[in-house]
């Protein structure tokens, strides 16, 4: 039995931003519990093609039970930056779309297990893919004190970080970090100051869940592998949840929209420089009744972009 339920984001508005054709292919980058790939399957008739794509392997277990018969999906257990790879593997050369919703699943949440979150104590681990990499337990038992200030600040835009990483330094010494209790106890305990709507320990969690599953950097890649393997038309869908992500799509899509960098007194005529996207519309927040239903959708923003060249 798979536990662990989600409410998708954006799902409608999503779905609309891909632009479907009936016999088209699509891939979901981020499968979670489904709710968008069933959207899009929703549309497909019989000669579409959806590559559904998950580094969890409990996600990836949902999907094909989830799919299992339907011969227009293929299920694929990767990291969605090796897209190009994965295509490639199922003999496909070209997709119409790609969808992006980023971050952690509530399912992923609410499993104690997973130690994403400090609301349930369990096992310090953090990773998206639980069959490889380093836990996070094992990262903080031996990063150098100034490599764990420098994540939570970058990753987290933590002002406390030297203050927290001091104190896990400390209390390694004593013991170890094994579990999410412990950590939030440290966070909370060297925090002089945090926002009063937020735990003390969000950032310093959203931090090294970044930074051990390279959550940026997967991001970048993916939005330049969606340049090769999209079609001329094709969508790329993207759904963010903190401004750290945000900003590297906004840029990606600016920087691809405008074209390449050139000198500024260069005499080049506008139709000559070129550009491999154009973005779709402003970016995309959920409503207030999405946001009334789903509190998770209240820090979600939708970019889309299209290519054309």
């Amino acid at each position: 039995m798979i536990a662990g339920s989600h409410e998708t984001v954006l799902r409608d508005e999503a779905t609309v931003a891909l632009a479907i054709r009936p016999d088209g292919a699509y891939v979901d980058g981020t499968y979670g519990r489904g709710g968008h790939a069933r959207a899009i399957l929703e549309q497909l008739g019989e000669s579409g093609r959806l590559v559904v794509i998950d580094q969890d392997p409990t996600a990836i277990e949902h999907a094909r039970l989830a799919f299992d018969g339907d011969a227009r999906v293929t299920v694929c257990h990767s990291r969605f930056d090796q897209l190009a790879e994965v295509l490639a593997e199922h003999g496909i050369d070209a997709i119409d779309g790609l969808l992006l919703d980023l971050g952690v699943s509530s399912p992923q949440l609410d499993d104690a297990s997973r130690g994403f979150s400090f609301s349930h104590d369990g096992p310090l681990d953090m990773r998206m893919d639980t069959s490889s990499g380093v836990t996070a337990a094992q990262w903080l038992a031996s990063a150098e004190e100034r490599d764990i200030a420098n994540v939570i600040y970058r990753f987290g835009e933590e002002r406390n970080s030297r203050r927290i990483a001091r104190a896990i330094v400390a209390r390694r010494k004593e013991g170890g970090i094994a579990s999410t209790a412990d950590l939030a106890e440290i966070v909370r305990d060297a925090s002089r100051r945090h926002d009063s709507n937020k735990h003390p320990a969000t950032r310093t969690f959203q931090a090294l869940r970044i930074y051990l599953n390279d959550e940026l950097g997967a991001l970048e890649r993916v939005l330049e592998a969606a340049l090769v393997v999209c079609r001329r038309g094709g969508r790329i869908v993207v759904i963010s949840f903190h401004s750290l992500e945000d900003r590297i799509v906004k840029r990606f899509f600016r920087d691809q929209s405008s074209g390449q960098a050139l000198p500024r007194r260069l005499p080049v005529r506008d139709a000559e420089i070129v550009r491999r996207l154009r973005t779709i519309g402003r970016a995309v927040k959920a409503s207030d009744a999405e946001v009334a239903a789903n509190r998770r959708a209240r820090s979600a923003v939708m970019r889309v972009a299209e290519k054309v060249a």
